[in-house]
């Protein structure tokens, strides 16, 4: 009658132990899984944390390009945001000659406004391109294209771009004409500097 006991016993335990096993195997899947989800998220956050970082050797820039054209007609300019200048620069022809650079005086205290301002109007609300997809050429024949990018040590951490044609929509997901008046605003002679350019 013990023997009966026992064996009825043992299947019951081996039961148990592989049902603890497997929870404890979900257990670990799920933190895993759970895991792998935050760094993926921190990644996406890296233009971001860039972007309100106000080191020295941070910066945030915006180019503008104008329709296609023939070489003589063609302009574009770049407005470069520093912690301590300002820049706006104009160009013409697709070898970016450069018409006028116009550098003004800056501040930490002025740049993190600015930053933070551009923060709240979705700045680096997008995901990069890559490939064919962010190869800008010829898109956006008879408009505009307008490119933001957010730049450490001359190197750009994140760019993101957007053009006036409704086929090239880009990968920027925020208001282009937003962030555009908020770059000009911080060049008071943007209107004189950008009067005889063709965009």
């Amino acid at each position: 009658m013990f023997r009966n006991g026992a064996s009825r016993t043992i299947p019951v335990v081996l039961i148990i132990i592989v049902m603890i096993i497997a929870i404890g195997a979900l257990i670990t899947a799920g933190r895993n899984l759970f895991s792998d989800t935050g760094e993926s998220t921190e990644q996406v956050d890296v233009g971001r944390d860039a972007l309100l970082d106000t080191d020295p050797s941070h910066s945030v820039e915006m180019t503008v390009r104008g329709p296609i054209v023939g070489d003589e007609e063609h302009h574009s300019y770049q407005v470069t945001v520093s912690p301590s200048g300002r820049n706006l620069t104009t160009f013409k022809g697709y070898l970016e000659s450069t018409i006028k650079d116009h550098q003004l005086s800056n501040n930490t205290k002025a740049y993190e406004q600015f930053v933070y301002a551009l923060d709240k109007a979705n700045f680096m609300k997008g995901d990069e391109l890559t490939g064919e997809d962010n190869d800008t050429r010829g898109i956006c024949a008879d408009g505009r294209i307008y490119s933001y990018s957010v730049i450490d040590s001359g190197e750009a951490v994140k760019t993101l771009w957007t053009s006036t044609c409704s086929g090239s929509r880009g990968s920027l997901k925020a208001s282009s004409q937003q962030l555009t008046d908020l770059f000009l605003d911080q060049i008071p002679d943007n209107k004189k500097l950008l009067s005889d350019l063709k965009i």
